[in-house]
């Protein structure tokens, strides 16, 4: 277990570096130049002012002489300053933002996974019935429904319409006045929509996964054994299949990792949520390329944790993964 543990560690430094170089040029190739945005409101700027802010941008170095003074930083954890006027370090943005970012998606995953096993092995359980087929219409509707169009059909019906639930930020105005219980319910109202979007989409997947790998489980013979002793069908359901039906999931859950940090931009966004998502989304704009590669390299390394773990779990779970 400790080879195969210190190889796929192994594995995460070259394949880092990769992305970082790949997400780098491509970054760079795209158009527009952060001088150029920053001086397109301001037509009195003059050459000489341009030139200045590029070489103290560093952009006026060749491309691969940026990388590497960039990568340089980055192995003494330094993200470099954002192009945006504040100048601000990029760690202290993100600092600002992940909170948020990371509560809000691991509420969702939370939700996610906890409706969409039962979702799952009912529809597995009560196969070719019309609940089977009605949690199907459910999943081909969670895969088909745009998430930007979703949040904005809930955002007018519930938010303009009805009026009951408030359709961006994370506070209402004044809510430092609000007792802890009002300031608590407050945030509440709040989440409510970018959580169900968030979910949505993802629920209808895992709970398609998690029918599949329940219906492989159930017609195995050990089940057919256990049901043979006389236990009760909650029993061999609930104990001996889902054990073995979540192995998949395990996969799932380890790609759901990146999500936590990368998986917003839609929707904080559309809500307006001071988080990851929308500083990414910012930064792109702006061509702000410290921000947008520190956001990138914390997803990447994220989507390696995530990969790691599932490998990590997988061998714990099964032997001959180890043994390979």
């Amino acid at each position: 277990m400790t080879r195969y543990l210190l190889k796929r560690i192994a594995l995460l430094v070259p394949l880092m570096l990769g992305i970082t170089l790949i997400t780098f040029t491509v970054i760079h190739l795209a158009p527009g130049e952060p001088v150029d945005m920053q001086m397109a409101m301001n037509p009195k700027v003059g050459k000489e002012a341009r030139e200045r802010l590029t070489k103290f941008y560093g952009l006026d170095k060749p491309l691969h002489e940026q990388y590497f003074s960039w990568l340089g930083r980055l192995a003494k954890l330094d993200l470099g300053r954002s192009f945006s006027s504040d100048n601000r370090p990029v760690v202290d943005k993100i600092k600002e933002r992940l909170p948020i970012t990371l509560s809000l998606n691991i509420i969702a995953l939370v939700l996610e996974f906890g409706l969409a096993i039962p979702i799952g092995i009912m529809a597995a359980v009560y196969r070719d019935t019309w609940l089977d087929k009605g949690i199907t219409v459910f999943v081909f509707l969670g895969f088909a429904v745009p998430t930007f169009w979703l949040a904005l059909l809930l955002m007018y019906f519930f938010g303009v319409k009805l009026n009951w639930l408030p359709i961006s930020g994370l506070h209402t105005l004044g809510y430092e006045a609000y007792s802890l219980s009002g300031r608590v319910w407050d945030l509440a109202k709040h989440l409510i929509l970018p959580v169900c979007v968030a979910s949505f989409g993802s629920l209808a997947g895992v709970s398609r996964y998690m029918r599949s790998a329940m219906l492989g489980v159930i017609e195995q013979d050990y089940i057919t054994t256990a049901r043979a002793k006389g236990l009760s069908e909650r029993t061999v359901i609930w104990k001996h299949a889902l054990r073995n039906a979540l192995l998949p999931l395990i996969t799932l859950a380890g790609f759901s990792i990146p999500g936590l940090i990368g998986g917003s931009v839609i929707f904080e966004t559309i809500f307006a949520i001071p988080g990851m998502g929308q500083l990414f989304y910012q930064g792109v704009m702006s061509r702000d390329y410290p921000v947008v590669m520190g956001i990138l390299v914390i997803g990447a390394f994220l989507t390696l944790l995530g990969n790691l773990i599932a490998d990590i779990s997988y061998a714990l779970a099964d032997p001959r993964i180890r043994q390979q």
